[in-house]
């Protein structure tokens, strides 16, 4: 008995397809998105606001920005408007709702913490967890793409977990 023949593709999917695909099926994509404000804030902002600031997380869309002079803090919460506008020409309408600016360390390279790994990386997956990754793969059947992405979904599941506190 041979095997059933799948057609040939036209063109093989691209992996940033797959991945966005795959992060809105999680209800990722959103989040990812108003992440970029971390990547992007010193090209949105300018190299001497970029100076004087660290964005440093986000919540519910408002980004958290370390200040380090209390007269820079005044000076850009004159600016906010424009700085909201000009991220969310840059990362799409609506992705970041408000800046909360804090008076904080600005370090231009954070040390990264010695000895301690993250918190996500302690965080054990249970039996339906793990079903529920491969429940995702079974549509795959390259057995180097399915790894990979088991992979991705793990650390991604782990990572959830751990902030979630579950």
């Amino acid at each position: 008995m041979s095997k059933p023949r799948r057609p040939k593709m036209r063109q093989a999917a691209r992996a940033g397809e797959l991945v966005d695909k795959l992060l809105k099926g999680l209800g990722l994509d959103d989040r990812l998105q108003q992440y970029r404000a971390l990547i992007v804030w010193e090209a949105v902002v300018g190299p001497q606001i970029a100076a004087r600031t660290r964005p440093v997380r986000i919540r519910e869309g408002v980004l958290e920005v370390n200040v380090d002079q209390p007269t820079w803090m005044q000076q850009l919460q004159l600016m906010k408007p424009k700085i909201l506008a000009q991220l969310n020409d840059e990362l799409g309408k609506g992705t970041i709702k408000d800046l909360y600016l804090k008076r904080g360390r600005v370090d231009l390279r954070p040390e990264p913490l010695k000895d301690q790994p993250p918190a996500w990386r302690m965080v054990q997956l249970d039996d339906g967890e793990k079903q529920q990754v491969t429940a995702m793969l079974t549509a795959i059947e390259d057995p180097e793409l399915r790894d990979e992405m088991e992979k991705f979904l793990v650390k991604q599941m782990r990572l959830l977990k751990a902030e979630s506190g579950s």
